[in-house]
């Protein structure tokens, strides 16, 4: 499964996907992250997460046993670009 390389930076020490977003003002910023929870509650998946008033930084990290970004984090990152795509945000 592929992310969009343009929008997911992928690391390798330690491993993680992170993902940088901006937004127009505070509401779009929390109207993103309150989309952003119920994605998160659904999956079971929870990246970490900080944010300014209109900025969102997002670090999905890699799975504590193997060490590498496992098929469901990229899938999670990719229900993210969903997110982002529906929202009609910059990518």
């Amino acid at each position: 499964m592929s992310i969009a390389q343009d929008h997911w930076k992928e690391r390798k020490r330690p491993a993680r996907l992170e993902r940088r977003l901006e937004f127009s003002d505070y509401e779009e910023t929390r109207d993103f992250l309150e989309a952003l929870a119920d994605v998160s509650e659904s999956t079971g998946s929870y990246p970490d997460i900080s944010f300014g008033r209109t900025h969102v930084s997002l670090t999905i990290q890699a799975d504590e046993e193997s060490g590498a970004i496992t098929l469901d984090q990229r899938a999670f990152a990719q229900r993210v670009d969903g997110l982002v795509a529906s929202a009609s945000l910059p990518a």
